[in-house]
């Protein structure tokens, strides 16, 4: 996910999509410990993905 496409959001978006994204990363983590995660890669992406979400919500606040 760019960051270009997260700014353009309101920041209930975000959160709802913040809220999304760790729930995926937490069924991926699950996933990732009885090895039924077949890329592990996607773990770090979501980490990365809420990351810039946080980001962005700081920003909006901050204006």
């Amino acid at each position: 996910m760019k960051f270009v496409e997260i700014k353009d959001l309101s920041v209930t978006e975000l959160k709802k999509k913040r809220t999304t994204l760790s729930e995926e990363l937490f069924q991926a983590r699950i996933k990732n410990s009885i090895g039924q995660l077949s890329n592990p890669i996607e773990i770090r992406d979501l980490r990365r993905s809420i990351a810039k979400i946080n980001t962005a919500i700081v920003k909006k606040v901050a204006r």
